[in-house]
């Protein structure tokens, strides 16, 4: 009974935490975790079962490689912190809302490509819009 408690207590500490830190419930950020956990399970499926990973030499999952990713997810939780902290400080609500879109489109067009690497057939309507996203990201970062 000890272990369940102190599990508890921790998943609920934890809980809390990252609720305050990122300024309450927020439907964005909840979605931008659900994209970052389905991208990070089909990256596993990619290199685990298909063997078809571009993060690895060999195609296979790599714990090295793994354990990169959620580093990648981890910072973008801390930039999105960021965000949500330079809100609450100017008194605004558009900076957080304008990175969590931009992760939220990231983390879509990561599933999509490891969805068209596994061989799931995607919509052309989909794979044009994912092109448009990739020619203004790269636009915007020149």
């Amino acid at each position: 009974m000890r272990i369940k408690e102190v599990f508890l207590t921790a998943v609920g500490t934890f809980g809390a935490l990252f609720v305050k830190l990122f300024g309450g419930r927020n439907g964005s950020i909840i979605t931008l975790v659900i994209f970052m956990a389905i991208d990070y399970i089909s990256g596993i499926l990619l290199a685990g079962v298909f063997k078809k990973s571009p993060k690895s030499a060999s195609g296979a999952l790599e714990s090295r490689a793994g354990f990169k990713g959620l580093v990648r997810k981890a910072e973008t939780l801390l930039i999105v912190a960021l965000a949500v902290r330079l809100d609450m400080l100017t008194g605004q609500n558009f900076i957080a809302g304008g990175v969590v879109i931009a992760f939220i489109a990231n983390e879509a067009i990561s599933i999509t490509e490891n969805a068209a690497l596994i061989g799931v057939p995607l919509p052309d309507v989909l794979l044009r819009a994912i092109d448009v996203i990739k020619r203004e990201t790269k636009t915007e970062t020149k």
